[in-house]
């Protein structure tokens, strides 16, 4: 299969806008579905293979090969550490990761929140953000629903990634502290993005076009 490019999309809210943005550029198989009960999907014709992935594994399969690119937030990209390649920042899928008290907890300055209990999917992200602050905070991993240690004593504060910012006041959350912006990323293994450059140097100035063009 070396002269296949594997393409891994991620399920979630970047799946349907990848997708779209590689069809524009003549990338594209037949039944490439977010519900797809099919594992790899191909182009035969254009030797173009996809696999269809749970967003934080996604950066593991190219890490490893076993996909060549992939399409995924940059806020799993620095939570999850892999070595890949960033080739091109999309643009789309953008939101923020925040730090969120209760309302009535917020504090005038960053370091009076030190020691606290902060829950998150996002561990090492926050780790980096409280170590830049200079304060310690014991870090509590959750999977999901992160709104919910603050309501119910888990936690006294929150890490998490937010669009509009809707959920977190309703709530009655209320930001204290923007960490950083996360937009779509296409990323490559290293080695392939070598061997198969030509090809995947001409899909990044390709996606580039798209892009402008819809500007």
């Amino acid at each position: 299969m070396n002269d296949y490019i594997t393409i891994a999309l991620p399920k979630g809210k970047l799946f349907r806008r990848s997708r779209d943005l590689l069809a524009q550029v003549g990338w594209d198989a037949e039944g490439v579905s977010e519900d797809s009960r099919k594992l790899v999907l191909t182009n035969e014709e254009k030797k173009i293979r996809f696999i269809i992935t749970k967003t934080v594994d996604l950066p593991t399969y190219v890490e490893y090969g076993a996909a060549d690119i992939g399409f995924i937030g940059k806020d799993v990209l620095l939570e999850e550490n892999k070595d890949v390649y960033e080739l091109l920042d999309l643009g789309y899928g953008k939101c923020h990761l925040m730090m969120a008290v209760p309302e009535a907890k917020v504090r005038p300055d960053m370091a009076d929140y030190a020691h606290l209990r902060v829950a998150t999917k996002y561990p090492r992200c926050a780790k980096r953000f409280f170590d830049s602050q200079g304060i310690q905070m014991d870090i509590v991993k959750l999977n999901g629903s992160i709104e919910l240690g603050p309501l119910i004593g888990l936690a006294e504060c929150i890490v998490d990634i937010v669009e509009t910012g809707t959920t977190i006041r309703e709530n009655k959350l209320c930001e204290v502290a923007r960490i950083f912006t996360s937009t779509a990323r296409l990323i490559a293994n290293p080695v392939s993005f070598k061997l198969k450059f030509d090809r995947l140097h001409g899909l990044v100035q390709d996606l580039q076009q798209a892009l402008e063009a819809e500007k």
